[in-house]
């Protein structure tokens, strides 16, 4: 598993691939904080970056599928991942070793935003007037948001072995599980309780949740859960199609 998460962060800073994501990630974040006017925070009378995790969400679901797609798809259609398996290495191996690699680099992503949050904090009057435990509860969301969008990105890259439909596969699943539960809820095709269950199936409950700075244990069981769910059933997939 070490071999392939190696293999793969070497391959992401080989190439232009880790140097555009985290690139594009951050100058679409300082535009929208610091320029656009209608996102502006210097427009606001508040010292706040909640900008940046209510933009999140919305870049991730691009932006990770992009960071995936190539994960297992790659390996399929150029046969390698046969290749792969002939050595001592499990399927889940490689499949948790390309996850925790791809996830890095999502970490990394997020990462040099800390420099808004210190620059915000200087705007507030008086200076470091922000709330760090809301901050603090948001970044943790947003890394646990991360790593459910990598699990479910690495799992369209196991269903084809192209990298396009894994893209486009990702981020349908992106945004089913975090905006789609919460629309289908929204139609009050259930009973209160039952749309409230609908509604807590969905990423959008369970961030919004930490992102308020209260970090509770049922929302981190949620993160984890789907996370561990999308590999084991990714595993099943390659297993599947092996057989």
């Amino acid at each position: 598993m070490a071999s392939i998460y190696i293999k793969e962060i070497r391959l992401f800073f080989s190439s232009m691939i880790g140097y555009l994501v985290i690139g594009f990630f951050l100058l679409v974040l300082g535009l929208m904080i610091w320029v656009f006017p209608e996102y502006s925070v210097l427009e606001s009378n508040y010292a706040t970056l909640a900008q940046l995790f209510e933009l999140g969400p919305f870049l991730f679901t691009f932006l990770i599928p992009a960071i995936t797609m190539r994960s297992l798809a790659q390996e399929k259609s150029l046969g390698t991942l046969e290749f792969l398996s002939t050595k001592p290495l499990r399927s889940l191996d490689i499949i948790v070793g390309k996850f925790l690699a791809n996830l890095t680099l999502v970490i990394l992503a997020i990462l040099p935003t800390i420099i808004y949050a210190l620059s915000i904090s200087q705007l507030g009057s008086p200076v470091g007037n922000l709330d760090t435990g809301e901050i603090l509860g948001s970044y943790i969301g947003l890394i646990m948001l991360g790593a459910g969008f990598t699990g479910l990105g690495i799992l369209a890259s196991a269903v084809t072995d192209n990298q396009i439909s894994a893209f486009l596969m990702g981020v349908f699943l992106c945004f089913m599980f975090y905006w789609g539960f919460d629309l289908i809820s929204g139609l009050s095709l259930f009973f209160a309780s039952g749309d409230l269950l609908i509604q807590k199936l969905g990423m959008a409950f369970h961030y919004n949740s930490i992102s308020r700075g209260v970090l509770d244990m049922k929302d981190l069981i949620y993160f984890l859960s789907l996370t561990v769910f999308a590999i084991v059933l990714t595993d099943l997939v390659l297993k599947m199609n092996r057989a």
